[in-house]
């Protein structure tokens, strides 16, 4: 994945981890690994579980192969230097504030930069201007209040008509994400709706059916 993901025309899948542990990570990455396989997957954001950041390095250690081997870029949260030392491809911060600049400081134009938590069409603006990768709307259950899917589609579709930079939409389903697609999203971020699922690599498949379609419904 470029430095710089290109405008594109179809929208493509994103997906966040749960928070992951050091006792939870060994299961979860046989999982991803199979989810990657089942179906394309452009990027993943992994989550560290609070107290994880210590042992962070053994927690990606499956992820890093696995996502490498399906060509899908990884990206962590939080510490823009954690994600340049353990060779992801980038990280993701809240906020269009002091957090992004130290990323574009120290990751570009080598990594992905990318963006959340923006509350305001002023942030996600300032956080384009800023150069950003991404700007990304909505954001998984416990890491902020939601945003309810009508406002949702409102904001990706009044940013996909006037701003170059990709966003990406999350999506606590599979029907949200097909209809997120269709708003104009380029990336739709999917956790539960695929992790949840009694096949996360079913789910996969399924995920990635709804969003190309959407392009097939697209005005």
């Amino acid at each position: 994945m470029p430095s710089t993901p290109p405008r594109q025309s179809t929208c493509s899948i994103t997906l966040v981890t749960p928070p992951l542990s050091a006792t939870s990570a060994p299961a979860f990455g046989k999982v991803f690994a199979e989810v990657l396989a089942a179906a394309p997957i452009a990027s993943a954001r992994v989550r560290f579980a609070p107290g994880a950041e210590g042992v962070a390095k053994a927690i990606i250690a499956p992820l890093l192969k696995a996502s490498a081997a399906a060509d899908c870029a990884l990206i962590l949260d939080g510490d823009p230097r954690r994600a340049a030392r353990l060779g992801a491809d980038g990280a993701h911060v809240d906020g269009a504030g002091e957090a992004l600049d130290e990323a574009l400081d120290s990751l570009k134009p080598e990594r992905i930069v990318g963006v959340g938590g923006l509350k305001m069409r002023d942030d996600a603006m300032t956080a384009g201007e800023k150069g950003a990768d991404y700007v990304m709307f909505g954001e998984p259950r416990g890491a902020a209040p939601p945003m309810a899917l009508e406002l949702l589609l409102e904001r990706v579709g009044w940013w996909a008509d006037i701003f170059e930079t990709p966003c990406v939409a999350y999506a606590e389903s599979i029907e949200a994400a097909r209809r997120l697609a269709r708003a104009g999203a380029d990336f739709v971020a999917v956790d539960d709706a695929v992790w949840g699922a009694p096949s996360p690599a079913e789910a996969a498949r399924a995920l990635h059916a709804a969003v190309a379609r959407a392009a097939a419904e697209a005005p």
